[in-house]
């Protein structure tokens, strides 16, 4: 039986480790081949260990495991013209493109007094323009070809709801929420739907690392205040594995959800319906 994305081509960013790698391996299984793209370098800022080649090595042998091919390539969301290079030297060679993830992201926690103009530069260049970036970077490859596609932009619970000791990071996480639903009234008309995905808590490096840093706005504010932990967390069942949100990134990249646009799907346990 072929797969739901069978002798398709799907473009991911931050695929290295977490979502991204989910991402990369869910669509595998389900017969698409691979571009992939992370960084490796210590992105600034971020108060938790960043991406890294080693990481996109295991990313890479996870989807051959799978009998799939993969263009994996080191790259900064941030950088514009460099991933307009990767995405181009990944179409020459798997033939098309069909799928974008654009998932890459931080996390860069703390109260509203502790984002600095660097802080909320950084997560809005990353988690934002990165975003965009990776949206145009694709484009004209899926206009060219006009077979239509599908584009997921990974925003967050916190881009419907927003979270406390988490400025930046709403900020940017709202912004893509409206990102995709102003592509999806532009590229209707090419067959090209736009959707976002909105994870609640999800157990990867970032999730780790953010909870793992002791002196963190997140960690400090939590344990001062109690009641709010509680209000928190009421609706939660806990973290969900990154394979739950990569679900939903393989509905909306298949057929399947071919009348399927300009929506806001939560995967997030409830989190932004309290």
């Amino acid at each position: 039986m072929a797969g739901r994305v069978q002798g398709k081509v799907a473009f991911i960013t931050g695929a290295a480790r977490g979502q991204g790698r989910a991402h990369a391996i869910r669509l595998a299984e389900e017969g698409a081949d691979i571009i992939a793209i992370d960084i490796d370098t210590q992105v600034e800022n971020v108060p938790y260990a960043t991406a890294n080649a080693e990481d996109m090595k295991e990313t890479v042998r996870l989807v051959e495991a799978l009998d799939r091919r993969i263009v994996a390539e080191t790259c900064d969301v941030r950088d514009l013209e460099k991933m307009k290079s990767v995405v181009a030297k990944g179409v020459a060679e798997l033939g098309r493109l069909d799928i974008v993830a654009g998932n890459a992201g931080v996390d860069i926690v703390g109260p509203w007094h502790s984002m600095t103009p660097e802080i909320v530069r950084t997560t809005l260049d990353i988690n934002l323009i990165g975003v965009w970036n990776s949206v145009m970077a694709a484009l004209p490859h899926m206009l060219e070809a006009g077979n239509g596609g599908s584009i997921i932009l990974t925003s967050s619970a916190n881009g419907l709801k927003a979270g406390p000791w988490n400025m930046a990071y709403n900020m940017s996480k709202y912004g893509v929420t409206g990102m995709s639903k102003s592509f999806a009234q532009e590229l209707a008309k090419d067959g090209i739907r736009v959707n976002s995905v909105h994870p609640g808590g999800v157990d990867t490096p970032m999730a780790q690392g953010i909870m793992g840093v002791e002196d963190s706005g997140f960690v400090k504010g939590m344990a001062e205040n109690p009641s709010l932990t509680g209000m928190l967390t009421q609706w939660i069942p806990g973290m969900m594995e990154a394979r739950e949100i990569s679900n939903a990134v393989l509905f909306l990249a298949s057929d399947e959800a071919k009348w399927v646009t300009g929506h806001a799907m939560a995967v997030d346990g409830g989190l932004s319906q309290y």
